[in-house]
């Protein structure tokens, strides 16, 4: 990454979260600035060193289906390899299992790095990670020891295996069946035992050999007691499903457990990790072991999908701020054309740059507000998992509360307007961005996927409206809205930002009505008509809040240097300009009860 990338990155965690103060907790007490960094700097290094010379290779040579196994180029299984030596699949995990016990604000911070480099790749430790998370958070001690202990050491990968062919989002609906397995149902030392029947899709991290087996997490519909399935979300349970069948004792067998890859899905970006049709029980069914208890299955998968989420957010961030560096660098060396009104003779026929024309200007600036605006956010939101972790019981309340309430924004702003932010890159670059001597066409096919995985940009959309600022009769809304007014305070305190706090406040109480409006009966409807445009708004009021708490821990901090920090106050005052007054737009279709979508029949189209 640029050095400006990097010190964007230390200035929002050390000079505006203030993460230092996480060292005064008893888990963190062993860490401080210097040992932060240093995890950074390991991370950056393998990084660029192992992962951004494969990111081309890896788009162009996409995996292939060879006698039943994904087979993926040179050079990938070496660069896994170097990141999970790093120990950094364990660092926040505890001591006693190989871990470093890092805060996760910094777990993230370090794996900008890979998401920068190359987002295909990072995302084999990234669902590994969130796999092994909850084994570890809700798995029994043996099904900690043989499942999720050789994933935090890089042994085994792992994934997460919810979508069905004819079930995508809608969970509920999901035919793969799981029944206990004979008489070893209930002896088996990993849990209860079941066989696993039926398909998955849009696998992804499956089936490879880049490691020694593979940990799938399963969602399966299990019998009563009458032996008939139940209906709805309530019959789900989540099943360990390994590639190859453990030993007694924990450790591995050469058993190949009946899980069959039955096809690859070609996709438009993310080629450098396949993408699988999986089928479970050909021969006889899958031996799964049950995690939790019997219905609980989409409660706990969902405690790995929503820190899943934030890392969605994290790596279309990282992919905008990649099409930015590489658009601003060309922009940077590139000439064409003449500025308008020039006198000199030297500047009538020596071409401009194109960082001297005021539109691309425009779109550079517009590229700079939209990344490290939605690098704010999901900083911030990885401070508020480490608060809910390890603060006190009141502070550790608030912020999970405040978690729920963003994550969907974590996962679908930087999604939707890091790709905004793409499409801007390629339009810099003119028709060189249009083709493939430039990687700013990939990071948008790249960047395409994040509004649609880990929960659709719809489905967060209505999660937020329809359940989130609804959470403790509106609670989550009304701290949050707190936590703004208080910015806005410091802001009026200043002449320089007053007027940006007054803008921002204006909104907000907008914001506050229509979300008041929402909840009446009369609304619900138009809610979920709505519901995507409201989340828009929402996210634009959300980034415009932390971009003022940025400008202003940038502008206070003397010892920055005066670029730096204008270059924030401009990015802050583009986004207040440009983006925050397209919000009474999107919530005005509430306000005035729009019926457009909702009268639309479908004779029309």
């Amino acid at each position: 990454m640029g050095g400006n990338v990097r010190q964007t990155l230390e200035f929002m965690m050390y000079d505006w979260l203030q993460i230092e103060d996480l060292c005064r907790r008893e888990r963190y007490a062993m860490h401080n600035r210097e040992t932060f960094n240093s995890v950074l700097d390991v991370s950056e290094k393998i990084a660029q060193e192992q992962f951004a010379p494969l990111n081309r290779l890896t788009d162009a040579q996409e995996p292939e289906y060879v006698d039943g196994s994904v087979r993926l180029p040179d050079g990938v299984a070496q660069a896994l390899r170097a990141y999970t030596d790093a120990g950094l699949l364990a660092a926040g995990h505890d001591e006693q299992v190989g871990g470093m016990q890092l805060p996760y604000v910094i777990d993230m911070a370090a794996n900008t790095f890979f998401a920068y480099s190359s987002i295909s790749l990072s995302a084999f430790p990234m669902l590994t990670y969130a796999n092994a998370n909850l084994i570890m958070a809700h798995g029994t001690e043996s099904q900690k020891k043989a499942f999720a202990i050789p994933q935090l050491e890089g042994r085994y990968f792992g994934t997460m295996c919810l979508s069905e062919p004819a079930a995508g989002s809608s969970l509920g609906n999901i035919a793969t069946r799981a029944a206990p397995d004979g008489s070893a149902y209930e002896q088996d030392v990993l849990g209860p035992r079941y066989k696993i029947k039926g398909s998955k899709m849009w696998i992804s991290g499956a089936e490879h050999e880049l490691t020694e087996n593979i940990v799938h997490l399963v969602l399966a519909k299990i019998p009563d007691d009458q032996g008939n399935v139940i209906a709805g979300p309530k019959g789900i349970s989540l099943f360990v499903v390994p590639k190859f069948l453990p030993c007694a004792d924990g450790g591995l067998n050469a058993e190949r457990n009946d899980v069959v890859l039955t096809g690859l899905n070609h996709k438009l970006g993310y080629r450098g990790i396949p993408n699988t049709l999986l089928s479970f029980g050909d021969n006889g069914g899958a031996v799964g072991y049950r995690i939790g208890e019997p219905g609980q299955g989409l409660a706990l998968m969902f405690h790995m999908m929503n820190e899943a989420r934030v890392n969605v957010g994290m790596g279309a961030t990282m992919l905008g701020y990649a099409g930015y560096q590489v658009s601003l660098d060309y922009a940077r060396e590139r000439r064409q054309g003449y500025l308008r009104g020039t006198k000199s003779d030297a500047q009538r026929h020596q071409q401009a740059r194109l960082i001297e024309h005021p539109d691309v200007k425009r779109m550079l600036l517009a590229q700079k507000a939209i990344s490290e605006g939605a690098l704010a956010l999901v900083l911030y939101c990885a401070r508020l998992i480490d608060d809910k972790r390890t603060a006190g019981a009141e502070q550790r309340a608030r912020a999970e509360l405040l978690l729920e309430l963003l994550t969907p924004i974590a996962k679908s702003w930087p999604s939707e307007w890091c790709l905004e932010a793409n499409s801007l890159a390629i339009q810099v670059l003119g028709g060189a961005g249009y083709t493939r001597d430039f990687p700013v066409e990939q990071f948008w096919r790249d960047n395409r996927l994040n509004m649609i995985h880990e929960g659709t940009h719809g489905i967060q959309a209505l999660d937020l409206l329809g359940r989130k600022v609804r959470l403790q009769d509106g609670a989550a809304f009304d701290l949050w809205a707190e936590q703004v007014r208080q910015t806005i305070g410091l802001a009026s305190e200043s002449e320089e930002f007053s007027a940006y706090g007054a803008q921002l406040a204006k909104h907000l109480h907008t914001l506050s009505a229509l979300t008041r409006q929402s909840q009446q009966p009369e609304y619900e409807d138009l809610s979920v008509a709505h519901a995507t445009p409201y989340m828009q708004a929402f996210g634009h009021v959300v980034i415009a809040w932390l971009w003022l708490q940025v400008a202003m821990a940038a502008k206070q901090d003397s010892h920055l240097d005066s670029a730096f920090v204008a270059g924030k106050f401009a990015a802050m005052q583009y986004f207040f300009a440009y983006e925050l007054e397209r919000v009474p737009a999107w919530l005005g279709l509430l306000e005035k009860a729009d019926q457009t979508v909702l009268s639309m029949q479908e004779a029309w189209y």
